[in-house]
């Protein structure tokens, strides 16, 4: 079994699990597949150091994403300028998403959705990069999402288990060997404290089936210029702005659907 390849915060049950896992054949529908993939690291609070001893990893080394063109298109909707401002959330201070520089269709909208879902159900549509809230009437809030290999490597039914606003995250003992710069926020050090340089964002939603946790994630992300596109790594990242608002919108349980 390997180590955890992936992003990993909060407590679940008597510690923490790291989520977001680095796989490769996953079977898709198949959980406990997908779970032999990986080992657990786990998050012992009381290990935590001050955070002023974490010096958290350069952001770029986060994320290799590819070159992102300035897009220059005209805001349709006037109030994406207000959703996608600067907000100050639980102390941290997130800045406002360049919507010149992100893609349209990226954006939060109200559109006609065509489903046997009940409302309030979440559809993550992976090949389209989208993410929808079912509404009644045909309808649904639907909320750009990046995915890395590990967003494809799950799909099925579950629901929303947990949820956590400003999660820790975790690097995996691999990433931390690839990378030293890692040790300072490695799993026996207790993992990067939350912050607006966390890999998870600023809200994490945790997918469970049948009681057992996928370690699939919907999570907030830094990296913007992500979402709407397939990159190196995370299961389904969202605009801070967006995650945080999908968090408000649906209670634990919510059922959630991965095609």
């Amino acid at each position: 079994m390997r180590h955890l390849a992936g992003f990993g915060l909060g407590a679940v049950m008597m510690a923490t699990l790291s989520g977001c896992i680095l796989v490769q054949d996953t079977s898709r529908m198949n959980i406990d597949v997908f779970q032999d993939e990986v080992a657990p690291v786990w998050y012992d609070p009381a290990r935590t150091p001050p955070a002023a001893d974490q010096r958290a990893p350069v952001r770029k080394n986060l994320y290799q994403t590819q070159f992102h063109q300035t897009y220059g298109l005209p805001v349709s909707n006037p109030l994406h300028r207000v959703i996608y401002s600067q907000i100050v959330d639980e102390g941290h201070t997130i800045p406002a998403i360049p919507l010149d520089r992100v893609r349209t269709d990226s954006l939060r909208h109200d559109v006609d959705y065509q489903t046997t879902e009940a409302p309030g159900t979440i559809v993550v549509d992976t090949r389209a990069h989208y993410l929808y809230l079912v509404q009644a009437n045909g309808k649904a809030i639907r909320y750009g999402v990046g995915l890395g290999s590990e967003g494809f490597g799950w799909s099925g039914r579950g629901v929303v288990a947990r949820k956590a606003k400003w999660p820790h995250w975790t690097p995996t003992k691999d990433m931390v060997e690839r990378n030293p710069s890692l040790r300072t926020v490695a799993a026996d050090r207790g993992g990067l404290v939350a912050g607006l340089n966390n890999p998870l964002g600023a809200r994490a939603l945790y997918i469970y089936q049948n009681g057992k946790d996928t370690l699939y994630r919907v999570h907030g992300t830094p990296d913007w210029q992500s979402v709407g596109k397939s990159t190196s790594s995370g299961c389904v990242r969202m605009f801070n702005q967006d995650v945080i608002d999908l968090f408000e919108r649906v209670p634990d349980k919510t059922p959630i659907v991965v095609i």
